[in-house]
């Protein structure tokens, strides 16, 4: 049984802190017990965290490599994460920079359903950046969406999302905003002969999820949203894994940056926004892009988007979709930073053109090209 290995940056004023900071997190990541009583045979041998290697990085920055035991996660997703980071995160001076899944999970977790090439099959879109319009605002009823949601696929578009505050509200019921909007989608696209795949965001109770995404598929939507910081990891893996569903899946960070924004404590954007949502089974995954309101890094985005394509990831690649300040005129600064595999999200810069929506897609059409 192939192990699996979790790399992580410590902060610690020397080597002989590091070295020790690594032990009591492989012991604290599995048994979490003091070293001395913990059990010899299985326990001991397979099921205790191992410290394979602590190197120093920086001054005052050490990696350690720690290999765990499939065994200590079983098929469960939620376990997977606890064993990665559970205690640990909540002790200072940690973070998580690698995970090398193994064979033997590379079984239990195969990632994306769809993937770049899937999501670029059911849209028709076989090279270039897709354009994913955001309908919003919270507070308009579902016609108003819809109505917008039609002239967006009317004008071309790859992909159309409901904003993440898009929920069960009143203004716009889950159910009745899912059926207009697919509605609207699918009659522009017998129209114009495209293939827009609408994704209705799956909100509600934690118990109406996988009602909600099953009412999503019969009510014709191409594709979902989830946000995994809210509902969880497991309900994008359950759905991905789900042959009763059987589409794509889009994730939000919303509730995540915290995970990510500290220098000392959690997670790289990498591994959050890429190698996360690539292990939970998403098939695209939302990060906020440089030059936004959010403050990420070119070099953060940049590392998000390799951590989502490379081909050595978990499972299949899958497509970031940088969002939150991006409009036509910065597309092709964006598709000279990102390339191609990319989805583009248009937010808020849309609504200030949805009079003439058609000529605004197609210039950012022509300069992603």
């Amino acid at each position: 049984m192939c192990r699996f290995a979790v790399s992580y940056r410590i902060f610690a004023g020397s080597l002989a802190e590091a070295e020790d900071r690594a032990a009591g997190m492989a012991l604290e990541q599995t048994v979490e017990i003091p070293r001395d009583v913990v059990p010899h045979g299985y326990i001991e041998d397979e099921i205790l965290g191992r410290v394979e290697a602590v190197a120093a990085e920086t001054k005052g920055t050490f990696l350690a490599r720690i290999s765990y035991s499939p065994d200590s996660v079983g098929d469960d997703l939620p376990q997977l994460l606890n064993v990665i980071f559970g205690n640990s995160s909540i002790q200072k001076g940690l973070k998580v920079v690698g995970l090398e899944l193994g064979e033997t999970l590379a079984e239990r977790f195969p990632g994306a359903r769809f993937g770049i090439a899937g999501v670029r099959q059911r849209a028709h879109r076989p090279t270039g950046g897709l354009i994913c319009p955001v309908i919003k605002p919270q507070g308009s009823d579902a016609d108003t969406l819809a109505a917008i949601a039609y002239a967006c696929a009317l004008a071309g578009a790859d992909l159309i999302k409901d904003d993440h505050g898009l929920a069960n509200q009143s203004m716009a019921p889950f159910r009745e905003r899912c059926e207009k909007l697919s509605a609207a989608v699918a009659r522009a696209n017998r129209e114009t002969g495209g293939h827009c795949l609408y994704m209705p965001n799956i909100s509600g109770h934690a118990e109406e999820a996988a009602e909600f995404a099953r009412f999503a598929r019969d009510a014709g939507a191409g594709g979902a949203l989830i946000m995994p910081g809210l509902f969880g990891f497991d309900l994008t893996r359950q759905l991905a894994a789900a042959d009763w569903f059987g589409l794509p899946l889009m994730t939000h960070p919303t509730f995540l940056g915290s995970h990510v924004l500290s220098e000392t404590l959690g997670f790289t954007h990498a591994m959050m926004f890429g190698v996360l949502q690539r292990l939970s089974g998403a098939d695209i995954s939302i990060f906020p892009n440089v030059g936004g309101r959010f403050g990420f890094s070119a070099d953060d985005c940049r590392s998000i988007a390799e951590a989502c394509r490379a081909p050595g990831g978990i499972g299949q690649p899958i497509f970031p979709s940088p969002g939150g300040g991006m409009s036509v005129e910065r597309a092709g600064d964006m598709r000279a930073m990102f390339g191609d595999d990319v989805v583009y999200l248009l937010g808020g810069s849309l609504l200030r053109h949805l009079d003439c929506v058609d000529e605004t897609l197609r210039q950012m059409r022509s300069r992603l090209a």
